[in-house]
């Protein structure tokens, strides 16, 4: 395992190279991360569909379990994860980037993170998951339903606490070498977030529009496309505070990390 300094290290380089690179690869690892986070919410969905019955926190404990499979394939597979990147402020402390190449990763990948988890609900609603009134499709919609009727602030906090723990999860697999150990290190993090009700906006960005459509077919009642933006906006900025500020300030000034020490 590699020290907290040489952690630092590695994510300040993992910074540079997010800052400097071709906004086209960019873009397109994020359609693969969005798309890896969407598969892992239908897995999820599918899942809790078929735990009726079960006590809810084991329900949840299980849920956290199948959704880490997302930030797995980012970690190991390849991708890029708005939230994972809110990582890159270390990059600030050790002058390998700058605030705008830092803005410029973040909404490039934040659109491909939406494109990728609008591709996977489009193949599930053409896969017929999300059409009657079935398991999944309920599911879906009650999932949706309850991210929609989060409070701004409600909402705000949650994307903070759930981004502490997606942050350091991505912070813990730079001190890894081998990819068991990059799973070991994604594993508990996002299981206790999923398990806590945190909020996830990539997450969302495939949970929400779900809902919606399994509540426009079938006998479910139909939600708004307003939720979409009443819950990703405060989502987001929650979650840009909580990987930004709780993870890679803190840790580069607890580290004095700096420019003459990389």
């Amino acid at each position: 395992m590699k020290s907290l300094p040489q952690m630092a290290q590695a994510a300040a380089a993992l910074a540079q190279a997010r800052g400097t690179e071709p906004a086209r690869q960019a873009f397109l690892l994020g359609i693969l991360a969005g798309g890896y986070v969407g598969i892992a919410g239908l897995a999820m969905l599918t899942l809790t569909a078929r735990l009726s019955g079960v006590p809810g926190g084991l329900a949840g404990l299980l849920s956290g379990l199948v959704f880490t499979t997302g930030l797995v394939l980012v970690v190991t597979a390849g991708g890029e994860l708005f939230t994972g990147n809110c990582l890159m402020p270390v990059g600030l402390f050790t002058g390998s980037c700058s605030w705008g190449q830092i803005l410029r990763n973040w909404i490039i990948v934040y659109l491909g993170n939406l494109v990728g988890s609008l591709l996977v609900v489009g193949l599930l609603a053409f896969s017929g998951l999300l059409g009657g009134d079935g398991a999944v499709a309920e599911r879906a919609r009650a999932v949706a339903a309850a991210k929609m009727a989060l409070p701004f602030g409600a909402a705000f906090v949650r994307g903070i606490l759930c981004n502490w723990l997606v942050t350091l999860a991505v912070w813990v697999t730079l001190a890894a070498d081998s990819i068991s150990d990059k799973v070991a290190g994604v594993l508990f993090p996002i299981t206790a977030f999923v398990l806590s009700g945190y909020e996830h906006c990539v997450a969302n960005m495939f949970f929400l529009p779900a809902g919606i459509l399994a509540g426009s077919s079938g006998q479910l009642e139909a939600l708004p496309w307003s939720g979409l933006s009443s819950n990703l906006i405060p989502v987001t900025l929650g979650n840009a505070v909580g990987g930004a500020v709780l993870v890679a300030v803190f840790y580069s000034v607890a580290l004095g990390v700096t420019k003459e020490k990389q």
